[in-house]
């Protein structure tokens, strides 16, 4: 992250705002580079992945495969091969790369002989942040969605997913039902043979019937809740998204200040862009929505109180710092 430059501070000083530390590149737990060539970053990551895929070719394997770019850069960064390549600057030539990272482990599968006893799910974490301009290249895009990543916006939560499993996953089949990322857990126990951990609440649910088209298949969600941090500002239900009426927020998709005493209403099948509030329209609709925003609020807590079943955040114990430099 290059957008959030430190400035240098020593140990235990805070730093200014958001800024970050520059991060070493770490195996496990011992720093192997600092400060770290990040041109090359997607051509080492992708070589590290297919030894992985080689040396477990005989036994089953879990590859988790979170890629560096394009990241919160000013300008992201690619190997020599992809600069220059694309007609869309430093952004296209990092998408690029990427698209020859994902390849390249696609074409290892097939290589092996494993591709029909292996499902590879691609998506990402949350949308674009965007640039003030939101038709730049700059930081991305999530066009037709509205807003930017890190809100409660349809373009923050709204991302795209792949799942190839030829053999098993109909080929150009189109799924629209709400799942998230805390579905994976235990969709791929259960395709291992096993279960999510029992000693624990897991949030998500077993989506083997959407990924594999199982006929009448609907999202495992009744509703699903947005939050800002602690403050619970939207809820959905089907295709209706309600925006709360709000005394205050710190960062909003829709509301300004001063302006956020009403409740927003979208169909987000008919409206994709959130453009139309339809409030006015269906108030049956915001008064059961609003029913089960009130439900969340005992359960997970808002900004104001905890909830009867928040839990809290995992930490780690007595944590030590890396050492990034010797002399």
């Amino acid at each position: 992250d290059d957008m959030t430059k430190p400035t240098g501070q020593r140990l235990g000083e805070r730093l200014d705002g958001n800024r970050w530390p520059p991060l070493p590149l770490m195996e496990n737990q011992t720093v192997i580079e600092a400060p770290v060539d990040r041109d090359g970053l997607t051509k080492r990551y992708t070589e590290r992945a297919l030894q992985f895929i080689e040396a477990n070719r005989e036994n089953p394997f879990f590859l988790y495969f979170p890629q560096a770019m394009p990241g919160s850069t000013s300008q992201p960064f690619a190997s020599p091969a992809f600069k220059g390549k694309s007609q869309n600057g430093p952004w296209g030539d990092s998408i690029e790369e990427l698209d020859w990272s994902m390849g390249q482990i696609l074409d290892k599968l097939k290589e092996l002989k494993l591709d029909q006893n292996t499902l590879v799910i691609w998506t990402s974490d949350n949308g674009a942040p965007l640039a003030r301009d939101i038709t730049s290249p700059v930081r991305g895009s999530n066009l037709p969605l509205h807003g930017r990543g890190y809100t409660t916006a349809e373009g923050a939560f709204r991302v795209p997913m792949i799942a190839w499993w030829p053999g098993h996953i109909p080929a150009n089949t189109r799924c629209d039902e709400l799942t998230t990322t805390m579905d994976l857990l235990p969709t791929f126990a259960r395709l291992a043979g096993t279960r999510e951990p029992q000693d624990r609440i897991i949030d998500g649910h077993d989506i083997r019937p959407l990924l594999f088209g199982k006929k009448g298949a609907t999202s495992p969600y009744e509703a699903f809740y947005y939050y800002q941090t602690k403050q619970l500002q939207a809820v959905r239900q089907g295709p209706w998204k309600l925006f709360l009426p709000l005394k205050d927020f710190q960062r909003h998709p829709h509301f300004k200040k001063g302006d956020s005493d009403k409740p927003l209403l979208f169909n987000l099948k008919d409206d994709i862009a959130s453009q139309q509030n339809v409030a006015g329209n269906y108030p049956k609709i915001v008064e059961q929505l609003t029913r089960l925003a009130e439900q969340a609020k005992r359960d997970l807590g808002d900004e104001d109180h905890p909830g009867q079943n928040q839990r809290p955040p995992g930490k780690v114990e007595n944590p030590k710092p890396q050492v990034l430099h010797s002399k």
